[in-house]
């Protein structure tokens, strides 16, 4: 338990690592020639990274036999939603200036923003519904059916990822390609009947 509760903390730190990349970049005047554009990029992309990584737990603990890997899965996914909020945070603000009707328009008539902006939508209920009390109102079936939404989500952010990239798409890909080794193990698993997310 001792170990664990360090492991979890050095873990919720690290994960604070990125957004103290940007700050510093910005600090130091490191953000290149279009600042705005670096900073919704690296947020996306990390959003997606603690996506894919919060995925993987239960695979790890299938995997591993070692259970306390599903007990960093909150933990995981609320900073997807952090970072997901930062990154939708700067569109709108530093892209949009909180233009409602152009952010209508960008989320009407560009598909990668539409597929992306959905992702969002639906990762509000996961983050609402994060806490044990809530997770007791809803009675564990619905939760879990709730919760199964990450897997859309998850899609979404690939094709929202793969969509903004206009000429190499090499990241997307192996974006992708991960996503679809952990689709397919929960997959192929949940068809013996032996993993649940």
């Amino acid at each position: 338990m001792k170990y664990f509760t360090q492991f979890k903390a050095a873990l919720f730190l690290a994960s604070l690592i990125p957004l103290a990349r940007l700050l510093w970049y910005g600090y130091s005047g490191q953000l290149g020639a279009n600042p705005i554009e670096f900073i919704t990029r690296s947020l996306g992309t990390w959003t997606l990274v603690f996506l894919l990584i919060t995925l993987s737990l239960t695979p790890l603990r299938h995997l591993s036999g070692w259970s306390w890997w599903i007990r960093l899965r909150r933990m995981t996914g609320l900073y997807v939603f952090f970072y997901a909020s930062l990154h939708f945070l700067t569109y709108i603000w530093l892209d949009q200036f909180f233009d409602l009707h152009a952010i209508y328009k960008d989320v009407i008539k560009r598909p990668y923003i539409t597929v992306g902006f959905t992702a969002f939508i639906l990762l509000l209920p996961l983050a609402i519904t994060s806490t044990n009390k809530i997770m007791k109102r809803l009675g564990g079936k619905r939760w879990q059916l709730l919760h199964r939404l990450v897997y859309i989500i998850a899609i979404f952010a690939v094709i929202h990822y793969w969509w903004l990239v206009k000429k190499d798409i090499t990241q997307p890909v192996i974006y992708a390609a991960i996503l679809a080794i952990l689709l397919g193990y929960r997959i192929s698993i949940s068809l013996k009947g032996s993993l649940t997310k």
